[in-house]
């Protein structure tokens, strides 16, 4: 299928790695001119070469910076001043016990991850309408559908994200500026890897034999490749995904065990 989005421009944050890479990849297939973003200089150098030589065809430019700063934010919006195409994503929040959160630490996880994507979203949306043409996906998480008693400061910061995009995607569509969200669930990525090996230590076994367990829980037997979640969130960018706003959609394999 032509997605319909070759020429088109995108800013995807967080994209040296994981789902973030994917999704800047899965763009980049499609003709999408991408500008990655992540913290980390070399490694986000090293996926923007490789993407590079697998799309010659398209421009691929890199942004080292935390994206969850107004400097980082305003590096990557003077690289790329009007997308197209807006791809949210910040790594989240630590696990624990909210008796021992502080304030602080609030609001780290509330900047990240919904101040962060609405600043992003302010700066661009009034252009992708003037133009007629926008995508914005929000990266978020399963625990927005199905909290997670350990990861409460993602909980509530990615639901407050959500909650905030219910109500402009619904004013910007009639421009063609669709919203929504992709919500991952267990994806073969460093995170999960390394909250795999953290367990295995405490029980005294291996990453591999954790990774193994998890994955048999899943309805599916595995976990998520990103490159699976990658082509969803191009499909979401697509010319053809137009009817589509302000939507969450899940990608865990079945593991959430609701009708809706």
């Amino acid at each position: 299928m032509d997605l319909g989005i070759k020429g088109r421009r995108a800013l995807v944050c967080a994209s040296s790695k994981g789902l973030g890479r994917a999704c800047a990849a899965a763009l980049a297939a499609e003709g999408v001119h991408v500008t990655m973003t992540a913290r980390g200089a070399e490694v986000l150098a090293n996926a923007a070469a490789d993407i590079r030589k697998a799309n010659p065809g398209v421009t691929v430019t890199e942004v080292a910076g935390d994206i969850t700063t107004p400097a980082g934010r305003e590096a990557a919006l003077k690289a790329c001043p009007d997308p197209d195409i807006l791809i949210n994503n910040a790594g989240g929040p630590p696990p624990g016990d909210f008796r021992n959160w502080t304030r602080d630490d609030w609001i780290k996880a509330i900047d990240a991850n919904m101040l962060t994507p609405i600043e992003l979203i302010k700066a661009t949306v009034d252009g992708m309408m003037a133009r007629k043409f926008g995508r914005i996906v929000n990266i978020t998480s399963a625990a927005v559908k199905s909290p997670i008693e350990i990861l409460g400061l993602s909980n509530g910061a990615r639901a407050g994200l959500t909650g905030f995009v219910a109500g402009i995607a619904r004013k910007t569509v009639i421009n063609n500026v669709t919203i929504n969200g992709l919500l991952p669930g267990p994806f073969n990525t460093d995170r999960l890897r390394g909250t795999a090996k953290a367990e295995a230590e405490k029980r005294g076994l291996t990453a591999e034999q954790i990774m193994v367990e998890r994955a048999k829980l899943n309805p599916a037997g595995r976990f998520g490749d990103p490159d699976e979640f990658g082509e969803a969130c191009a499909f979401l960018c697509s010319a053809k995904a137009g009817f589509i706003t302000g939507q969450n959609i899940l990608l865990d394999g079945g593991a959430f065990p609701g009708t809706l």
